[in-house]
């Protein structure tokens, strides 16, 4: 099983990014989903989390500006970041709770993604 995440770069403030995070292999199915992130000279915190049935849960630094959402059917989830600010700058992670076929449950994580907010 591995997850890979794209979509970081750069982008001005105000702007606005989108991150993807597929999963392939022998999955069962996927539970809970979740965006962290890694700021430079900072310990890694929660961005925003998704679970099986779509209930969301934000960061206070991100709420009202991140969308998280997820496609089930292609294995994929997504964060749509707007009104970002230098403060958003770090490496994005993406971590998912994966059933495999041979019904082993374990949580893992993509390699990250560099996004970088500044004028």
């Amino acid at each position: 099983v591995q997850l890979q995440a794209s979509g970081g770069g750069l982008v001005q403030p105000g702007g606005s990014l989108r991150l993807s995070c597929v999963a392939s292999g022998e999955i069962s199915s996927i539970r809970a989903m979740g965006w962290y992130r890694l700021p430079p000279g900072k310990p890694r915190e929660s961005v925003a989390t998704i679970d099986s049935s779509g209930g969301t849960d934000y960061a206070d630094s991100v709420k009202g500006r991140f969308t998280i959402s997820r496609d089930n059917a292609k294995n994929t989830m997504y964060l749509q970041m707007t009104n970002m600010k230098p403060e958003d700058t770090a490496v994005y992670l993406c971590n998912a709770d994966i059933i495999t076929t041979y019904m082993f449950e374990n949580s893992y994580w993509g390699r990250g993604t560099l996004v970088t907010v500044s004028s």
